[in-house]
């Protein structure tokens, strides 16, 4: 039997060392962080400095203590994803064929393990906590009839945005005891809500096309100096998204301004419609040309489903959306989103929670598992 001699051995290749970030976020000192973990004080500081790494014991009391996994403190450098074993499930009966890297819902029924693809479709009556009484209070204004007063009691953080991958945040952030309060807005949309005021976090996903870069620019225009932080949420691929076996033979942005083939289109100020218009200056192509071009879709996965009803031949949209409808996808660009938050607000809990939740590896591995999302940038402060 191997008996470690002591708490820690020295690294021969460095790993990747989240415990500063972790133990600032709870809000602990190095010295109550080895109180609470049995070791030195000095063995904390040289685990920070990246001169040494901990036995598993002791990751794990670590762990422990900051309410984390082993694998949240402590990674290999371009470690590659575990493999998943495949297993055999039966797909309920009347379901519609599933496509390579759609998402399913899993459930035993006696010796069978069903699958079938969830609905991206609300098909139930939305959660409320109040109804509107009466005539409006004015422009802006209404007067309301509160069903849970508990909405108010400051664990819940407003975020706007377009990315349905929120709805994987807001899930696990849950355990937290905070609650996402969700808003689908565009990226720009979002941005302006967050200059005046309005909402506690934006989502946004614009690329500058003069510099390729994601979100900086456009949020340097609108927020003097450092009044807002920049934290990443993941890398997505935002490309064309076509019919299932692609019959309009779809292969690039050019293929939009022929005949018979017509799109569905995201509004004004849409981080994919400004992909489609910068694409289309590229071909010099006339938007005019493209049919559909001003039917509108308001979301990534509205739009898919436009795709997936067949009211509609493609749209821009990310590669997860294409998948949830087990639609093809034809990429253009991968981009960064990011969440930004005024900096007055980043030590509210629900703002800390949301932002601890986002570097976890299960909101990770779940998030990832949708396709198209790379979340190896996930927490990281960009600004």
């Amino acid at each position: 039997m191997l008996v470690w001699k002591s708490e820690t051995h020295h690294l021969s290749a460095p790993a990747e060392n989240n415990l500063a970030r972790l133990r600032k976020k709870r809000g602990l000192s190095a010295a109550e962080l080895a109180k609470a973990a049995g070791i030195s004080r000095q063995t904390i500081y040289a685990m920070e400095a990246g001169s040494y790494v901990p036995n598993t014991l002791v990751a794990l009391k670590l762990a422990r203590a900051l309410e984390a996994t082993v694998e949240d403190l402590f990674a290999l450098p371009d470690s590659p994803a575990p493999s998943i074993p495949i297993e055999p499930v039966t797909v309920l009966p009347g379901s519609g064929p599933l496509e390579s890297g759609q998402p399913v819902q899993l459930c035993r029924v006696g010796r069978r393990i069903m699958a079938l693809a969830p609905s991206p479709v609300r098909w139930y009556f939305p959660t409320s906590d109040a109804v509107v009484a009466g005539r409006r209070a004015g422009p802006g204004k209404a007067g309301v009839r509160v069903l849970h007063p508990e909405a108010d009691s400051g664990k819940r953080v407003l975020v706007a945005g377009c990315d349905p991958g929120i709805s994987v945040l807001a899930r696990h952030v849950r355990s937290a005891g905070i609650e996402v309060v969700y808003a689908h807005r565009n990226s720009s949309q979002a941005l302006a809500l967050l200059q005046e005021g309005w909402i506690h976090v934006a989502g946004t996903h614009l690329r500058d096309e003069a510099s390729g870069e994601s979100n900086i620019p456009q949020i340097a225009r609108m927020f003097p100096g450092n009044s807002v932080a920049v934290v990443a949420f993941a890398l997505w691929e935002e490309g064309i998204v076509v019919a299932r076996g692609n019959p309009k033979s779809i292969r690039g942005i050019e293929d939009l301004a022929r005949a018979g083939v017509s799109i569905v289109n995201r509004e004004p100020g849409a981080g994919s419609r400004m992909l489609l218009d910068a694409h289309l200056e590229r071909l010099g192509l006339n938007a005019r040309n493209v049919a559909g071009y001003e039917r509108i879709a308001p979301g990534h996965l509205p739009a898919a489903w436009q795709v997936q009803s067949g009211a509609a031949d493609c749209c821009i949209a990310t590669r997860a959306a294409a998948r949830v409808f087990g639609l093809g996808f034809i990429p253009l660009a991968g981009e960064r989103y990011d969440l930004v938050v005024r900096r007055q607000h980043l030590d509210l809990p629900g703002i800390q929670a949301l932002f601890d939740t986002i570097t976890q590896s299960g909101f990770r591995r779940e998030l990832e598992s949708l396709s198209g999302y790379d979340t190896g940038v996930a927490g990281r402060r960009i600004r």
